[in-house]
């Protein structure tokens, strides 16, 4: 049985369990991270040195990342529907997976943290509107992508790299900010709703 080991408020986490319902997998999930069981923990760190979450664990096989976990269930478990086997379609959902996390990702984090964390309880006028620009920037090379090359990020399928990038726009569109207008990207997102796992994993009540 395929087990995941953090808790369901995570992005992250989301994306895994989002995959697991997208292959029909069964699975078990337990609890780790801020308010449950610490990351931080020796018994954490033995999974993931790191002390971030999630972690995938199959059988005696254990896997850390949340979009190396994506890339290694659609591999492992009949998932070339979301993970294409051809050379270039394949290459075209990594370039969207990594430009999740390398571009995206970093483009977020203190406009967030602030907005809805409320880290700092004081924030930097000056970070945050930097922060909010930058972000806004990120998402305006998606929406040209997107009304260029839709209806999906890779192509004509879903795939993998929606699922990352799907809960990532939700999280843009949730936080209290003046944002970009993006119709490309709202269709977008309409599209995703239809699918059973956006109401699960996308929910006002998980930005």
């Amino acid at each position: 049985m395929l087990k995941v080991l953090g808790r369901v408020s995570s992005i992250n986490v989301r994306k895994v369990l989002w995959c697991l319902d997208e292959l029909g997998l069964g699975y078990e999930r337990e609890d780790w991270g801020a308010g449950f069981r610490s990351a931080q923990s020796a018994d954490y760190l033995q999974w993931n040195p790191n002390g971030q979450i999630p972690v995938l664990l199959d059988g005696d096989f254990v896997l850390w990342e949340s979009n190396s976990i994506l890339r290694y269930l659609a591999n492992a478990r009949g998932g070339e529907a979301l993970y294409p086997a051809a050379p270039r379609a394949r290459a075209r959902v990594d370039q969207w997976l990594d430009w999740q996390a390398s571009e995206l990702n970093p483009a977020w984090s203190y406009a967030y943290l602030a907005l809805v964390k409320q880290q700092p309880p004081q924030p930097d006028p000056q970070r945050l509107a930097q922060g909010i620009a930058t972000w806004n920037g990120r998402i305006a090379i998606l929406e040209a992508h997107l009304a260029q090359h839709g209806p999906y990020v890779a192509g004509e399928r879903f795939s993998l790299a929606d699922i990352a990038l799907g809960l990532s726009l939700h999280r843009w569109r949730s936080t209290p900010m003046e944002r970009i207008a993006a119709p490309a990207i709202e269709a977008y997102l309409a599209r995703l709703a239809t699918r059973p796992a956006w109401a699960c994993y996308a929910s006002d009540a998980t930005p």
